[in-house]
């Protein structure tokens, strides 16, 4: 048995399961479920379209590198949102089809951490457990990078000391950031990429939420693109994921792509074709439609403003919540401890909610990090504004009934 096994945390799902074991909750409400980043809008129906129509294509075996078209639409739609130079991005060479981005972004660091380095994967706290559970498979310690409040919920990486960047093999960013919402500006960025060159790290950045987000005339910015502005257009030491689980309300496509340095992703490439990952043609057909059109992510945006601004207008003077910059969580400081506001809540109103220690980590010995023993997550919790617009407003009146009662 792999003994790396042994030190994976259970996944944020198993803690709150358990949290809610033996609990009977109030019987005269639906349940509403606000935990699990799941999007509940409807798939846009030309999307399944396409997937039927190819459906004949079960046949085929599909191969690792994918088609080229889709390859060539994701090449044109990176181009065109961030501001690439033109064929900057060589569809050949420097994009890949994924099963989704937890998938690319696990597989990754299986394929380019050396354990025998010492290697640290830094990652920012609260985080994505993928990040952790990528590095501890890999052989790596995982160095967690506090994002508070104090800092706008991104990293001091200023913070973080020579030996611990002379270490470092991989960084993990999440921008927007799951589950703050936080957006890492340009020149961080640049900072960044800066030092990776210096110290010959690599960058995954994890940009799921890129599409999310709240003013339509400020989009996130990319890594990539952050790249391109230095005039880094190869983008060495550099990668990005994206998805179309919350960009295109797609979740179980199971569908994204990495794109960046073309040494890197050569080498992925290799790792992958032995994992046996290849995407599905009638999946590939399905995906290209989806990031060849922006209509339809246009009124998924609305539909989220909507409910940021109906839910906020509820929660006004009742929570210490704030209106994150893109993404579709909420991340408020709770009155009482985060479990035992999302225990009580379930019990009470049948609102689940996800406890922010369930996200985060007290950071302890070589982990620890540039904020020994601080956790956080700890008296927050995540609220994913997923079920539809009726939904939201009702476990929003919810949360304010028990919260008024605490």
């Amino acid at each position: 048995m792999n003994p790396y096994l042994a030190r994976l945390h259970p996944y944020p799902f198993e803690k709150l399961a358990e949290l809610k074991r033996g609990i009977e909750p109030n019987s005269d409400l639906a349940p509403i479920a606000l935990s699990i980043g799941e999007p509940k809008h409807p798939t846009p129906a030309f999307i399944g379209e396409t997937l039927m129509a190819h459906l004949y294509q079960l046949s085929a075996y599909p191969n690792t590198r994918g088609l080229a078209l889709l390859r060539e639409t994701i090449a044109d739609w990176l181009a065109k949102r961030f501001q690439l130079p033109t064929a900057s991005l060589n569809p050949e060479r420097q994009i890949l089809p994924v099963n989704g981005t937890r998938e690319a972004l696990f597989a990754l660091a299986q394929a380019v951490v050396d354990p025998r380095a010492n290697a640290l994967v830094l990652m920012p706290n609260p985080f994505y457990q993928i990040y952790e559970g990528a590095a501890l498979l890999a052989g790596a310690t995982p160095y967690y990078l506090p994002c508070s409040a104090d800092t706008g919920f991104i990293p001091d990486f200023d913070a973080v000391d020579s030996d611990t960047w002379r270490r470092c093999q991989l960084l993990y960013l999440c921008s927007p950031g799951n589950p703050t919402g936080a957006v890492i500006d340009q020149a961080t960025l640049e900072r960044l990429i800066a030092l990776a060159q210096a110290r010959d790290f690599i960058i995954a950045a994890d940009e799921c939420y890129a599409e999310i987000y709240l003013d339509e005339q400020a989009p996130p910015v990319g890594l990539l693109q952050a790249a391109a502005a230095m005039g880094h257009s190869d983008y060495r030491r550099c990668l990005v994921f994206h998805s179309l689980s919350k960009r295109s309300n797609a979740p179980g496509l199971r569908s994204g792509f990495v794109a960046g340095d073309a040494e890197i992703i050569e080498r992925f490439f290799a790792y992958r074709t032995y994992q046996g990952c290849a995407m599905p043609l009638q999946h590939q057909h399905a995906s290209a439609v989806a990031w060849g059109d922006e209509q339809h992510v246009i009124e998924n945006r609305h539909l989220y403003r909507q409910k940021f601004d109906a839910v906020l207008d509820i929660l006004d003077g009742v929570l210490d919540v704030q209106r994150p910059a893109a993404g579709f969580y909420l991340w408020p400081s709770t009155p009482i401890s985060d479990t035992d506001f999302a225990r009580g809540l379930f019990a009470q109103q049948q609102v689940t909610v996800l406890p922010g220690s369930f996200l985060s980590r007290r950071p302890t010995g070589a982990a620890l990090g540039n904020a020994a023993g601080k956790d956080p997550g700890a008296n927050r919790v995540r609220i994913a504004l997923v079920p539809p617009l009726d939904e939201c407003l009702d476990a929003a009146n919810r949360i304010k009934t028990f919260c008024t009662g605490l």
